[in-house]
């Protein structure tokens, strides 16, 4: 019996501070950004990394991915990462990103008043991509 009680206490004590324990940090979209683009995309996203030039077509200038005068095209960007908008095609150098950025979820509006869960890595490296934009 005593023994139980001591196993007891000792779980509820565990779980009191596996409830305590601060939340990871999550990866910043510059992090994300370095991590899984920069070696094609290049360090500031004009499509000049390292591995760049043994592509079958060049990378994308992501510091060109907002038209002038339009908005950021978050959720086209977002997509595109994902892969959902590139399923279909048979050319497609970049890989799908679907399995990579994935974690906590934050509800993010996609332009028709629905509030969509995206994960955290993926809406962080759309506003890193954002903050790149030129002109």
């Amino acid at each position: 019996m005593k023994r139980i009680i001591i196993t007891t206490g000792a779980m509820g004590a565990a779980l009191l501070a596996a409830c305590a324990a601060p939340e990871p940090e999550l990866p910043t979209g510059r992090a994300l950004f370095m991590e899984n683009c920069a070696s094609c995309h290049g360090s500031a996203g004009r499509g000049d990394g390292p591995l760049a030039a043994g592509l079958p077509r060049p990378p994308a200038d992501l510091t060109r991915l907002r038209a002038e005068g339009e908005a950021f095209p978050t959720v086209h960007v977002m997509s595109y990462i994902d892969g959902y908008f590139r399923q279909d095609d048979p050319g497609q150098v970049m890989p799908e990103f679907s399995q990579t950025f994935t974690g906590p979820t934050f509800h993010v509006d996609t332009g028709d008043g629905i509030l969509t869960p995206t994960p955290q890595p993926l809406v962080a490296l759309s506003e890193y991509l954002k903050s790149l934009q030129e002109g």
